[in-house]
């Protein structure tokens, strides 16, 4: 037999193989969840995989019909840094029903992701709300490592806080949500309103970021689409620097790493059980809890990370979608 049919034969073996493993692992999804991007692989875990989607697959999403969008620069929250946050500010055209305002912090692993591309998404939840929202364009890693992040989210929080002593809106009705890195960062942020003043009603994490040696151990079935363990390492990598085990002089950098949780904001999260974050999630619902912060924790049979991304029509997502909601029109009228 010639050597190119063996070596095309063997290919063929290891790609059977391959898609045979994948398809038990994408059984393990439920039903409704299932997409056919289930079954690509690409994890964000190098520089050319990462400009693969920061520029080819990453697209703005419209603002929707019903909402006006104001965009604004805001200083960062570091007084030896000049940088200028992009802030978008989301309000329905009918009115508020509230005085409350939120916060959103869209995911990416700390690497991706803008608010241009959640321009869609913000401006549901503003109609969804009847609130104004409004959503920080932060820093991205690794070109602009820990504090860039945080300082730009706090200084978006900061400013709704600055608005609502003007009387814009009402500073007991104050929210912050994030997903993913989002809900990690919105994590520290809440983390860092305790500590300088800022009282927020409620934070939302969207199965949040919140540990770096996540995807260090083998954890089977978890972390298996959308966002792997190689993804996750090179995520707080880039966030942290090589050394990601130092924290020395640097509170914030991983929101699960702080000791004293007593006094924080009351929590919603969120997280499947097929998602990489599961566990990690569960142990700082528990901790905050033992803390005495109300924490309603809400997990999915047969949810991946982001599933309701991909499928947001799904019974499950829209029960879960419907059940942050809830948390946050309570948070809103309180």
């Amino acid at each position: 037999m010639k050597a190119w049919t063996i070596a095309a034969l063997a290919a063929a073996t290891g790609a059977g193989a391959w898609f045979a493993r994948r398809h038990r692992q994408v059984q393990l999804a439920h039903p409704s969840l299932r997409h056919r991007l289930n079954y690509r692989v690409l994890p964000v875990n190098n520089p050319l995989v990462l400009a693969y989607y920061q520029h080819i697959v990453h697209k703005p999403t419209p603002v929707l019909e019903g909402v006006s969008v104001e965009h604004l620069q805001i200083p960062t929250a570091a007084p030896d840094d000049d940088h200028l946050v992009d802030l978008y500010v989301y309000t329905p055209q009918a009115g508020v029903t509230s005085r409350g305002a939120l916060l959103w912090v869209h995911g990416g692993g700390l690497i991706m992701g803008s608010a241009a591309l959640d321009h869609t998404h913000s401006s549901q939840l503003a109609l969804d709300l009847g609130i104004t929202v409004a959503s920080v364009d932060y820093r991205l890693a690794p070109h602009h490592p820990f504090p860039a992040a945080l300082n730009d989210c706090f200084a978006a929080l900061a400013w709704l806080a600055d608005e609502a002593t003007k009387g814009r809106f009402d500073p007991a009705r104050l929210v912050i949500l994030g997903a993913s890195a989002g809900g990690g960062l919105a994590a520290a942020t809440a983390q860092r309103a305790h500590d300088e003043g800022i009282a927020l009603a409620l934070q939302g994490l969207i199965y949040p970021m919140l540990e770096s040696g996540t995807g260090h151990t083998p954890m089977p079935g978890k972390g298996e689409f959308s966002w792997t363990p190689s993804a996750n390492r090179y995520g707080w990598r880039s966030y942290l620097g090589r050394d990601v085990t130092n924290r020395d002089g640097r509170p914030y950098a991983v929101p699960a790493e702080r000791e004293d949780l007593s006094g924080l904001a009351p929590a919603w999260i969120g997280v499947g059980e097929l998602d990489l974050f599961y566990d990690e999630d569960l142990r700082y619902a528990a901790r905050l809890r033992a803390a005495g912060v109300p924490v309603d924790l809400v997990t999915v049979p047969g949810m991946y990370h982001a599933a309701d991304g991909l499928r947001p029509e799904a019974p499950a997502m829209l029960e879960f979608r419907a059940a942050m909601l809830s948390a946050l029109r309570g948070a809103l009228a309180s």
